[in-house]
């Protein structure tokens, strides 16, 4: 079941961050970032507020742990997205890119450290191959120069956006499985719709701190900020339910397929043309996203 939850999730993932980058012509980067939570956290309310009480779906029993952990989670990504924006700034997109993608062995291992949940070997080779894959898709020309600079300023931040999307993607499964009971959905639920207020308040804050005109443009830029807000509440729901049933490590290869998924989009339905090795690369991706969800 996780899988085609983590197929959709992708996929909703793909399309918000399209909707997103065309908010950039009226709001600044933080701005524009801004707006999922902005968006996502009401929607999440009023999706929580029909499940627990018009539903009458039991509200999970949370612990005392549960709150760090969320809080936590929620505070990576944030740190995460600002760690990749840095790194663009730097003027080194595709070494930034191809460091953050770093998450996909990072997941794993922090899931390893974490929770215990450990890849089978054969699931750490395909992961590496995933990973390899990836980096060579992002930078199919210039592979070599981005491996060369892993000294890189842009490569730092890129491997610091990884590990806390991974720590993100584990956090968020460590929170849901400290609600025992209460079904998948209503912990997913639960958890993503806490995360999000969480997220929302903190960057809200710290816009009314540095830049209050951009609050007041996000308000302003609804009409193109709401479809952002249903595709990131769908995307973060199935990242949240899928990391609840199964090892984030998996979940996450998964969802690398929203690379291969907008390659695939430009060759066939754009009619771009591409190489050689970007064929290559998607077919790695491929093969290593098969045999962490056959043999990880």
């Amino acid at each position: 079941m996780w899988i085609p939850i983590t197929l959709a999730a992708a996929t909703f993932q793909i399309l918000r961050t399209s909707r997103q980058h065309r908010l950039r012509s009226v709001l600044s980067v933080n701005g524009a970032g801004f707006v999922r939570y902005a968006y996502a956290f009401p929607m999440a309310l009023i999706v929580a507020i029909t499940t627990f009480v018009v539903a009458g779906q039991s509200l999970p029993s949370v612990p005392a742990r549960f709150w760090p952990i969320v809080a936590g989670a929620g505070v990576a990504q944030i740190l995460g997205t600002l760690a990749l924006l840095r790194a663009f700034d730097l003027r080194n997109f595709a070494i930034g890119t191809v460091y953050a993608k770093t998450e996909v062995i990072l997941v794993a291992i922090v899931s390893a450290l974490a929770l215990g949940e450990s890849l089978r070997p054969l699931g750490w080779v395909s992961a590496i191959v995933c990973m390899i894959g990836v980096a060579w898709l992002a930078a199919p020309t210039r592979l070599r120069d981005v491996l060369t600079s892993a000294r890189d300023p842009a490569a730092l931040m890129g491997i610091l956006a990884g590990a806390a999307f991974a720590a993100t993607a584990v956090g968020i499964r460590g929170a849901s499985t400290t609600l025992d009971d209460g079904s998948i959905w209503s912990r997913a639920l639960f958890t993503l719709t806490v995360m999000l207020g969480i997220q929302a308040v903190l960057n809200a804050s710290q816009l009314f701190v540095t830049n209050r005109d951009e609050l007041l443009g996000v308000g302003r830029a609804w009409r193109a900020a709401m479809p952002i807000g249903i595709l990131s509440l769908g995307g973060t729901i199935g990242w949240a339910v899928a990391v609840t049933l199964t090892n984030a490590a998996k979940v996450r290869t998964l969802g690398q397929v929203e690379l291969v998924m907008a390659f695939a989009i430009s060759a066939w339905w754009l009619h771009e043309r591409h190489t050689r090795a970007e064929y290559t690369a998607s077919a790695l991706v491929l093969i290593g996203i098969v045999g962490v969800i056959v043999v990880g």
